[in-house]
């Protein structure tokens, strides 16, 4: 059960959407390790790419915003900080406890639903208004 990258999560921007498509693969690569039972040995590499795809990523998009006075980008960037936020915590948990089924389980469904929710609401907002800006 993995997560697939269709085109309607596209925001039309190039590099953007290339982030979000390596994103995508990676969460894969965890849900496919879960399903031949090695979820706990692939957490800790899905783990560090996500500490630096949130850098790299966040702040391609956070320059791309205020290059071009996005009017939403105080609530934007606002979210990226909550995603590190829950992400610390999530990662906290797993050092603490170790990489169980229930902690994999609990990344998985996160970045999950940041995927859907975030680039389906939040990134293709700022997609449209980076088209329609041109």
């Amino acid at each position: 059960m993995g997560i697939e990258w269709k085109e309607s999560y596209a925001v039309g921007v190039k590099a953007i959407d290339e982030q979000h498509k390596e994103l995508f693969a990676k969460v894969n690569q965890l849900f496919e390790a879960c399903n031949h039972g090695k979820g706990r040995e692939e957490i800790n590499n899905t783990i560090k790419f996500l500490e630096e795809y949130v850098v790299v990523h966040f702040n391609a998009e956070q320059e791309l915003m205020n290059k071009n006075s996005y009017p939403a980008f105080e609530e934007h960037k606002s979210q990226h900080q909550q995603f590190i936020k829950n992400f610390s915590e999530l990662k906290s948990k797993i050092e603490l406890e170790g990489a169980t089924i229930h902690t994999v389980m609990l990344l998985n469904r996160s970045v999950v639903d940041w995927l859907v929710k975030h680039i389906g609401n939040s990134d293709k907002a700022l997609g449209k208004f980076l088209g329609d800006k041109g």
